[in-house]
C-alpha cells in the first residue's frame, strides 16, 4: 500500500534536524571547486564548497583506491579519471545536505546525461531528506551547469575482462557472488569500507577480495554533532562509482551489483513526488548511471543489476541454498553501526523482521533462529512492526525491506507449514491480515521474474 502525503505529519518531527546556526541557514550555493589524483598513493581528493553571505564552508573527502600491479592504459587512465569526475558529483550529496541551498552550480560542462543524472541524485536520492526536513525545494532542485558537453566515444574494451561483484554482507550479493561463480565468470569481490562483517563473508567465499576507503571530511561529522540538517543520502550511487573506477583502473569487466525488483518501490507520495528509500538501489537510478557512463567515460555495459528482475523472496528462496555463510551472513543496517562485530542481526529493525520472514518459507526454524541468533516468531513485541511490512498499519518502513506482496506470500506460505504455522507471530499476523489483502497476493507474480532490466545476455541466462 502506498501512502500519500500532503505535508510532512506532526509523528515525524523528532526526525526533523535543527539547522546548526545562522551561517548554515543562509548558504546560497554549492560548488565542486577542484579534485585530484595520486597514483603514487591510489588517493582521489575531492573538494566541496557552500558559500552564502555569512561565509564560505569548504570540505575535503578522500577516496583511496587499489592500485593495480601494472600501470593502465592510457585509454583505462583517461576513462578511470572522467569516472572520479562524475564521482566528485555524485559524493558531493553528503556536503549539500547540511545545509540545502537553493543553488548547485557545476564546475565544467558535462553531456545532457549526466546533467540528467546529478539531478536526480540530488532530487530523487535526496527525497526521502527533504521529505524528513521538510524541506520541498529539494525536489526541485536544477543544476547550474556552464555548458553543455558532447558524449565521447564508446570504448567497449574498457568493460571486458572479470565482473566486479559488490559485496555488502547480505544474502543478496551472496547469491550474485555465488551465482556468478557457478556460471564460470570468475568474480573479484568489491565492498567500500569493509568492516569485520564484510571482511568474514569474503573470507567464506574463499575468492581474493578488493576494497577502497572513502573517508568523509571530519567538519561534516562535527556540523552534524552539533545540529546540522541531516538524514539519508545515496550512498549507493556513491559507491557504485567507487566501483566502477576500481574495476577500469585495475582492467576488470562490469561492475555487478545485487539490488533486487523491489527497490524500485517507492514508499510513500509526498508533495506530489515519490520517496524512495532505496532509490539510488532502483532500476531507473541503475539507467540513468549508465547513460551516464557511457556518454561521460564512453563505458559500454559497465554496471549492472544481476537480481534485478528477481523479488527479495525469490532471492531468499535462492539464499537457502547456500549454507556456507549462515555463520557470516547479515542484512541488517543497524548491525553495522555496532562497535561489536559479532552482533550480526540486531532483532529488532524492519530490516530483520524482512530477511527473517522472507527466508522463514525456505528454511527450518533451526537453521534460521541459528543465523539471527534468535527467533523473531517466538516474540508477541515484533508484531507491529510486521503489520507495517504487511501494509496493514503505516507505511512501507524507510529501510531496504521488500514490497507489500511479497511480505503476504511469504506470511501465506509459512501459514501452510507445520515448522512455522503454530508461531506466536506468524499466527497473529495471519489473523490481522484482511481477506482482500491476501486475495491480492500471488505467489505466481511474486517468483516469476520480470520487470525492466539492464542485464547483459551472458549474464541474463544464469539466473532461474
Amino acid at each position: 500500500m502506498l501512502l500519500v502525503v500532503s505535508s510532512r505529519p506532526v509523528a515525524d518531527a523528532d526526525l526533523v534536524w535543527p539547522v546548526r546556526n545562522d551561517q548554515l541557514g543562509q548558504m546560497a550555493t554549492f560548488r565542486f571547486p577542484s579534485s585530484s589524483f595520486d597514483p603514487t598513493t591510489g588517493v582521489a581528493s575531492f573538494d566541496y564548497e557552500l558559500d552564502g553571505p555569512t561565509g564560505t564552508l569548504t570540505f575535503t573527502e578522500t577516496v583511496t583506491f587499489p592500485m593495480p600491479a601494472v600501470a593502465p592504459t592510457a585509454a583505462r587512465l583517461d576513462a578511470f579519471h572522467r569516472v572520479l569526475s562524475l564521482l566528485h558529483l555524485v559524493a558531493g550529496v553528503s556536503y549539500y545536505k547540511a545545509a540545502a541551498p537553493p543553488r548547485l552550480e557545476l564546475p565544467a560542462p558535462v553531456a545532457t546525461a549526466v546533467v540528467d543524472y546529478i539531478t536526480a541524485i540530488y532530487t530523487k536520492g535526496l527525497a526521502e531528506y527533504a521529505y524528513r526536513n521538510d524541506l520541498p525545494h529539494v525536489l526541485s532542485l536544477v543544476p547550474a551547469v556552464p555548458g553543455t558537453a558532447e558524449p565521447v566515444p564508446a570504448v567497449p574494451e574498457l568493460t571486458e575482462g572479470r565482473p566486479l561483484s559488490a559485496v555488502g554482507g547480505g544474502k543478496d550479493s551472496i547469491v550474485t557472488l555465488e551465482t556468478l561463480r557457478g556460471g564460470g565468470f570468475d568474480p573479484v569481490p568489491f565492498s567500500v569500507n569493509p568492516n569485520p562483517i564484510i571482511t568474514a563473508v569474503n573470507e567464506a567465499s574463499g575468492a581474493p577480495a578488493l576494497a577502497a576507503r572513502r573517508r568523509l571530511d571530519p567538519l561534516l561529522l562535527e556540523l552534524n554533532a552539533e545540529g546540522a540538517r541531516n538524514g539519508h543520502i545515496p550512498v549507493t550511487a556513491i559507491n557504485s562509482l567507487i566501483a566502477v573506477a576500481t574495476a577500469v583502473l585495475r582492467g576488470l569487466g562490469p561492475v555487478v551489483m545485487s539490488n533486487e525488483r523491489s527497490a524500485s518501490d517507492p514508499n510513500l507520495i509526498w508533495n506530489g513526488h515519490e520517496i524512495n528509500h532505496q532509490w539510488s538501489k532502483g532500476v531507473e537510478a541503475e539507467g540513468l548511471l549508465r547513460d551516464a557512463l557511457a556518454a561521460h567515460a564512453g563505458l559500454v555495459d559497465p554496471y549492472f543489476s544481476l537480481l534485478r528482475t528477481l523479488s527479495e523472496l525469490h532471492i531468499a528462496k535462492l539464499f537457502a541454498g547456500f549454507t556456507g555463510y549462515d555463520d557470516v551472513v547479515t542484512s541488517c543496517n543497524q548491525a553495522f553501526k555496532l562497535s561489536n562485530a559479532t552482533t550480526r542481526w540486531c532483532g529488532h529493525c524492519p530490516k530483520c523482521r524482512f530477511v527473517f520472514l522472507a527466508m522463514a518459507p525456505f528454511m527450518s526454524p533451526e537453521r534460521l533462529v541459528r543465523i539471527f541468533g534468535t527467533d523473531l516468531f517466538a516474540d508477541p513485541a515484533q508484531i507491529p512492526g510486521y503489520l507495517e511490512i504487511l501494509g496493514i498499519d503505516g507505511h512501507k518502513p524507510f529501510e531496504c525491506v521488500g514490497e507489500v506482496e511479497e511480505s503476504l506470500v511469504a506470511l501465506g506460505l509459512l501459514s501452510r507449514q507445520p515448522a512455522w504455522a503454530g508461531a506466536p507471530v506468524v499466527m497473529a499476523l495471519v489473523g490481522a491480515v484482511p481477506q482482500e489483502a491476501w486475495a491480492a497476493a500471488s505467489d505466481s507474480e511474486v517468483f516469476t521474474p520480470g520487470g525492466p532490466h539492464f542485464v547483459p545476455a551472458p549474464y541474463a541466462k544464469l539466473l532461474p
